[in-house]
């Protein structure tokens, strides 16, 4: 079984820059360089998911094609291979050999290079103006900002977007419809919300969820996740607000003891949706996250996490009979 079939981050990675979504004003950019055979060092910034690995493949493939790929473009993790060695040596050895082809120049792709050293990022910069004649690079980074200046002169910073919702939702819907995957309506929202943009980490537990039923429903999601259920912390935020102080405590307990969620993953679920409630101000709103930004401080100083949630949740009991609307 090929890595295709086993991953399909990989099955349906686009192969050409006209099947990247969401992604317009770079792709724009790059069809323009692949027109003029040309094209500058480029600096691809943004976060994980959004497609700079994938576009830096298309446009390879694109102005290489399926035979001069292999031999005119490099890829190397800067995560793995971050030292000055590996720049002396594989990118220099690399970007000093002739192209072989109609294209005058080879590419080089450093992915993850913000994790480069110091060091590295310097030689690196000499390479750039040495072979900028038979090799151009991309740099692909989540923080442009740990890109040393020089570096940053010498590239076309092409910034890459989140994916939207709409679009995370169509690709996870067209994956299913190929895969045979049965996919709720709350499943497929469970995921899109907790991709935050991020396309691939959707695919992946896609992938994952129907691995485990051939029914993806919101609960399989969840366990996937490993994330608190927004069901039940609404619920003990709502129990807490109408005074049963002890049945919401109950239902704390289950998520701490019984399903095994740490505290950090329900403070993070109760930030969530004490933003979503509709029942108090935006006033107490912002008085309660302040409060929980406390709760979260004193457990990670190492304060008992049992006793810091229920004061929360005794916090949200005594507002609840003031400010909670009728």
């Amino acid at each position: 079984m090929s890595l295709e079939e086993l991953l399909w981050v990989e099955k349906y990675r686009p192969k050409r820059l006209s099947e990247v979504c969401n992604q317009e004003e770079v792709v724009k950019v790059l069809k323009g360089f692949v027109e003029r055979r040309n094209m500058p060092h480029l600096l691809f910034a943004g976060p994980p998911g959004t497609g700079k690995t994938t576009v830096a493949l298309c446009l390879a493939y694109e102005l290489f094609g399926e035979e001069g790929f292999a031999a005119n473009y490099l890829e190397l993790n800067a995560s793995d291979e971050r030292g000055i060695d590996t720049i002396r040596s594989k990118v220099k050895n690399f970007s000093r050999a002739s192209p072989i082809g109609d294209i005058p120049f080879k590419i080089i792709h450093l992915d993850e290079s913000d994790n480069l050293t110091a060091d590295a990022q310097q030689a690196l910069r000499r390479l750039m103006e040495m072979f900028s004649a038979t090799c151009r690079f991309i740099l692909s980074c989540n923080y442009s900002s740990r890109i040393i200046e020089p570096i940053q002169s010498r590239c076309m910073l092409l910034r890459f977007m989140p994916f939207e919702d709409k679009v995370v939702r169509e690709r996870l819907l067209y994956i299913a419809n190929n895969e045979g995957v049965k996919i709720d309506d709350k499943a497929l929202e469970a995921i899109v919300s907790a991709a935050e943009g991020d396309l691939r980490k959707a695919i992946n537990v896609l992938q994952a969820s129907a691995s485990i039923s051939e029914v993806v429903t919101e609960e399989i999601v969840y366990k996937v996740l490993g994330r608190v259920s927004p069901v039940k912390v609404k619920n003990m935020i709502e129990l807490a607000l109408k005074g049963d102080f002890i049945a919401a405590r109950d239902v704390l307990r289950e998520l701490l003891w019984k399903s095994g969620f740490s505290p950090m993953d329900i403070i993070a679920q109760i930030k969530r949706e004490i933003l979503r409630l509709d029942s108090i101000s935006p006033k107490v709103k912002a008085d309660l996250i302040d409060y929980l930004g406390e709760i979260d401080y004193r457990i990670v100083i190492g304060s008992h996490e049992d006793i810091q949630l229920s004061a929360f949740i005794a916090r949200l009991c005594s507002i609840g009979e003031k400010y909670v609307k009728s």
